[in-house]
């Protein structure tokens, strides 16, 4: 299947500084030291990553933090609940916009 998206672009990321390399080497030494074992563990950050993803839509993203979290020992459940979260707190901001769409139609309202 054709997509916009080729999965195997996703191998290609790192030639993205071709040519602004200072830029590209500065994001990819934070990117790195971000997903580093910290106050949370790789796993944990693996499934943030997974669940924030979700909400940017980021198929490459999706991609690599679905590996990602498999390698770093998270089940499909953990994963799937990850999801959920990202789906609820994406879902309540819309829902808490529409606080904003009443009150101006309210305001509006005669």
């Amino acid at each position: 299947m054709e997509t916009y998206y080729d999965p195997a672009d996703l191998a290609a990321f790192g030639g993205i500084g071709k040519d602004a390399p200072e830029l590209a080497k500065k994001f990819f030494d934070y990117y790195a030291e971000v997903f580093k074992e910290g106050e949370l563990t790789e796993r944990e950050k693996a499934l943030i990553a997974l669940a924030v993803a979700h909400t940017v839509q980021c198929p490459y993203c999706i991609d690599a933090f679905t590996r990602a979290s498999l390698e770093k020992g998270s089940n499909l459940g953990e994963m799937t609940e990850a999801v959920h979260v990202a789906a609820a707190i994406r879902g309540g901001a819309s829902l808490v916009h529409g606080v904003q769409m009443r009150k101006l139609a309210e305001s509006l309202s005669m």
